[in-house]
């Protein structure tokens, strides 16, 4: 099943950020370490750590956007993320569903 516009946007600008330095920078969208002049961050992520925070930001936006479209595909949407590393399976793990397989509502604590 094809995303939506807007879980193709969304994906494009999760997959296009650099990662690298997320926690140690507060920028703009679609931030670019090799277009960083003044405000370059020395400190880096590992390879691993860079994937876990794009795959955390994919499961927060896929969280909403499965609440929002009931024919969202979440790992659809996170293989659009860039999130390659994990299996089908666990992909599926990192959203949080209802009983009846819907997902919970955003911002929820019934989990």
């Amino acid at each position: 099943m094809a995303l939506s516009r807007r879980a193709r946007e969304m994906a494009a600008e999760i997959r296009g950020h650099d990662w690298k330095d997320a926690p140690y920078r507060m920028d703009r969208a679609g931030h670019q370490r090799r277009h960083d002049t003044s405000k370059r961050s020395e400190k880096e992520l590992t390879a691993n750590e860079t994937e876990s925070v794009r795959t955390n930001v994919a499961w927060v936006a896929a969280q909403c956007l499965g609440y929002e479209d009931p024919n969202f595909d979440v790992v659809e949407f996170m293989r659009a993320c860039g999130v390659e590393r994990l299996s089908t399976s666990s992909l599926q793990y990192g959203v949080r569903r209802l009983a009846d397989g819907s997902f919970d509502e955003p911002g929820s604590v019934n989990w």
